[in-house]
């Protein structure tokens, strides 16, 4: 079972959809987790969007609700808000940018998982005003020309972060969520 950390957003639904296709999931508000009840036979979490802007309140009260990610074993994907809260949480400092709307081409630059079966230029639905820095224990994977921290991941464990959204990106966006539960299945920590 995936295990979909909803921040808010009217597309974590499309996360659940897409997830669904392969694997059970179990949605649950990010201030309502419950780390012993719904991380108990969970092969992966998703970290959804929201409408929270963190760099306008203080992000104690989800941070503190996402500490667990520091030491779990589990694969961990967070996107939009969900990439911003992961990076937060590991040493990175959240940013102000344009809005941004508009589909961009997203560039991979390093290997990862979630770029399996795809190319490395995709086209991928932005929605965001704020970004994250590279937290020192990742390493940037991806850019676009509207954002320079379009993917990230940690550099010994399975977490990833991803600043667009891929539940709203077509075809490519979807293989990129089936790639990570594809991971989470095969993963040996669950």
């Amino acid at each position: 079972m995936i295990l979909v950390i909803d921040c808010g957003s009217d597309t974590t639904t499309n996360i659940a959809h897409i997830v669904d296709d392969y694997c059970d999931v179990k949605s649950v508000p990010l201030l309502d987790l419950k780390i012993d009840e719904d991380l108990k036979e969970i092969k992966g979490v998703i970290i959804s969007s929201g409408s929270i802007l963190l760099t306008e309140v203080d992000p104690d009260r989800y941070l503190e609700k996402l500490e667990w990610i520091k030491e779990t074993e589990l694969p961990v994907l967070g996107i939009n808000l969900g990439h911003v809260l992961i990076g937060l949480l590991f040493g990175g400092y959240a940013s102000r940018t344009r809005n941004n709307g508009d589909w961009e081409t997203i560039e991979a630059y390093e290997d990862c998982i979630l770029f399996n079966r795809l190319p490395n230029e995709i086209e991928a639905r932005e929605n965001s005003s704020e970004t994250v820095s590279i937290a020192p224990e990742f390493q940037l994977v991806a850019s676009s020309d509207g954002c320079v921290n379009e993917v990230m991941q940690h550099k010994e464990k399975a977490i990833f972060g991803v600043q667009f959204h891929p539940e709203i990106s077509g075809n490519h966006g979807a293989i990129l969520i089936e790639n990570f539960v594809n991971h989470c299945i095969r993963s040996p920590y669950h």
